[in-house]
């Protein structure tokens, strides 16, 4: 699942042939807000994001960060109410103290495991559809052996995944793995992130099914945009660098200009 923050992410994702992506709160607070991954995005954020990714690309199942669940239970309730109206098909909840920070930033806590699983038995409860991912970030505030008991708790609660973040050398992925043979795992692939990039390939081989590639689009496009930036503020022109621009009308296609152009020959417009 790769990680997309908008309408036009979306349907990149969707061009290159991908069924499932991840709306990731990371970049969505890049890109709306332009503020760091610390719990500046709301309920209502997100699933206005996701309303417009799922409408610009309704082939993909998008599954939805949704960060702690905005509160106790009862704001769970309603987050996963907002989710599946807005078209998502899945959902991950974490168990960090709010305001959260990205999985993959020092210094996150997380609340009583007790806390959590009540959020995740709200969502098992009241979703008619979403996919629900329990993830823990207690690996960095508590220890992998409490991480993994966690696991254990959410799968025996009935949730759909687990989600063991940043986990930090191949022998923790593969302790993760074989304590929770049962259910499907989750692995976070972020690039110079806290836990080894692998492949999916090399993913499946060690028990991880459902694979988030969150940044990679996210940075790529943030490295570019700066590079032209900075190209324009120093020459004034990318002339010499049109290798590294999609074409106006490959963009075109991207947005769907051929079928708005065909809609118009079909109403006379």
């Amino acid at each position: 699942m790769p990680g997309v923050w908008d309408a036009l992410s979306a349907r990149l994702v969707a061009a290159a042939g991908f069924s499932t992506a991840f709306v990731s709160g990371f970049a969505v607070s890049g890109t709306l807000l332009g503020k760091p991954d610390v719990g500046h995005v709301g309920q209502t954020e997100m699933a206005d994001v996701t309303r417009r990714a799922s409408t610009a690309a309704p082939e993909l199942n998008l599954v939805v960060d949704a960060d702690t669940g905005y509160g106790n239970a009862m704001n769970v309730v309603r987050t996963v109410e907002l989710w599946e109206r807005s078209g998502a098909a899945g959902i991950f909840i974490e168990d960090q103290v709010w305001p959260k920070r990205c999985g993959h930033m020092a210094g996150k806590s997380v609340v009583p495991a007790e806390e959590w699983l009540a959020k995740l038995r709200a969502a098992c409860s009241r979703r008619t559809h979403l996919h629900v991912t329990a993830r823990t970030d207690a690996r960095a505030a508590l220890g992998l052996s409490e991480a993994i008991e966690r696991g254990r708790m959410a799968r025996d609660l009935g949730v759909d995944a687990v989600f063991v973040e940043a986990p930090e050398s191949l022998d923790e992925l593969e302790a993760i793995a074989s304590a929770l043979p049962d259910v499907v795992l989750v692995a976070n692939m972020v690039e110079k992130g806290r836990t080894p990039l692998l492949t999916p390939a090399e993913l499946a081989e060690r028990g991880f099914r459902l694979i988030v590639s969150p940044l990679s689009l996210l940075l790529s496009a943030a490295r570019a945009m700066r590079e032209a930036s900075s190209t324009l503020s120093e020459v004034g022109t990318m002339r010499d660098r049109l290798s590294h621009l999609m074409t106006f009308d490959d963009f075109n296609a991207v947005v769907g200009l051929p079928e708005h152009l065909r809609t118009e020959t079909e109403f006379g417009t």
